[in-house]
């Protein structure tokens, strides 16, 4: 099975005085603003960064769900943030890591079986592979 998902960015303008615009096939994004400021000087509007956030966030998640099910376990919640750091290097700017937090209740394991399959998850969901960056995890359960 294969499946194409779409973006889509329009620019215009320079660097710093440019804006932008980010779409996604879903419509969930629809020309949502983002530019310099919203991505170095935390100005309102989106970000590549966040929006990879977003996406590591998600797909670890349910990489955890699959595995859960996997090991005949189910969570009641889990609630994953992801921080992407953006560095300046001497060759530009390079995203550098991405932590992963995960908070979760889920009944019926331990803490030595959940930082496993927590483990297994942050390896093996799709965005995870896809960057090339220190991709760390902070797990938590709350039982």
């Amino acid at each position: 099975m294969k499946i194409n998902r779409s973006g889509s960015a329009v620019w215009t303008g320079g660097l710093k005085d440019g804006k932008g615009a980010i779409s996604t096939q879903s419509g969930a994004l629809d020309a949502y603003p983002y530019g310099f400021a919203t991505r170095f000087e935390g100005q309102p509007g989106s970000n590549p960064e966040e929006l990879i956030a977003a996406a590591h966030a998600s797909c670890f998640t349910m990489a955890l769900s699959l595995i859960l099910g996997e090991a005949g376990l189910t969570a009641e919640k889990m609630e994953t943030t992801a921080v992407v750091t953006l560095e300046k290097q001497d060759d530009g700017f390079a995203v550098t890591a991405s932590k992963l937090t995960l908070k979760a209740t889920i009944a019926g394991t331990d803490d030595a079986t959940f930082q496993e399959l927590a483990g297994k998850a942050k390896a093996n969901c799709p965005i995870s592979k896809l960057l090339k960056a220190d991709i760390s995890l902070e797990a938590e359960l709350l039982n």
